[in-house]
């Protein structure tokens, strides 16, 4: 289930130094507000938005967790990422003014909405607000150059390594903790963003708790031993996907 929740403020949000710029004045931030005045809440399991769907806003995640996907030719789904709180959803549709995946919630989750044509005409107006959309979007590069590489380059070990530091390590930014996090998606998710076969995502979550690397009861990871997991992976950019 999908519905739309009460007027709300970025000013008052605990969230808006992830989602949004630094150092604005109080006349910006209420400009923001302006725009920036509603909030969507998403059933575990339910979509935000499919691929095709018209594009008119970005979504900024308030609490919860997502996974986008896509479709491929056999009918089976491609996971293209996982979303949390502070970050922004939604920029694939700004090429083509449709949506190019599915956005679904991986946990009950609530998400501001942000109309792009209102975000658009007040970054002309606030230099900090389009330097942000723009660091959004060189961040949303970087992060599909770091997949690239992963999925290229990198053996089993290495690609699980680097995402499970990369998880963590945007779960401490939100103040989680730095070695402890409980994994929203399943391993057979893992498996398709990382191109890995279920088998081989849960053998190489064994070899890792084997080896003293990990600590896995089910969904909840404790990493004992982070400086192991980061020499697997040879290049320190690819803990960016």
């Amino acid at each position: 289930m999908i519905s739309q929740s009460i007027k709300v403020a970025c000013s008052n949000c605990n969230l808006r130094e992830l989602c949004m710029p630094l150092g604005l004045n109080s006349a910006e931030m209420q400009r923001i507000d302006e725009v920036v005045s509603q909030r969507k809440k998403i059933s575990k399991g339910d979509r935000l938005f499919r691929s095709g769907d018209k594009f008119n806003a970005l979504f900024a995640i308030r609490t919860g967790f997502f996974k986008t996907c896509i479709s491929s030719e056999d009918g089976r789904d491609q996971v293209t990422g996982f979303q949390m709180a502070g970050e922004i959803m939604g920029l694939d549709g700004i090429v083509s003014d449709h949506h190019t995946c599915d956005a679904i919630a991986l946990e009950d989750a609530e998400v501001c909405v942000m109309p792009f044509e209102h975000i658009e005409e007040l970054s002309r107006e606030i230099n900090a607000l389009q330097h942000h959309v723009h660091k959004i979007m060189s961040r949303e590069i970087v992060r599909e150059h770091g997949v690239m590489l992963l999925l290229g380059s990198m053996r089993a070990e290495e690609r699980l390594a680097a995402f499970l530091l990369n998880l963590v390590q945007r779960l401490h930014a939100r103040g989680f903790s730095q070695s402890e996090l409980v994994l929203r998606m399943t391993r057979e998710e893992i498996g398709s963003y990382l191109g890995l076969k279920l088998e081989t995502v849960s053998r190489t979550f064994s070899k890792f708790a084997e080896d003293g690397l990990v600590e896995v009861k089910q969904r909840h990871v404790r990493i004992l031993n982070p400086d192991a997991l980061k020499t697997l992976v040879n290049n320190p950019s690819c803990q960016t996907p």
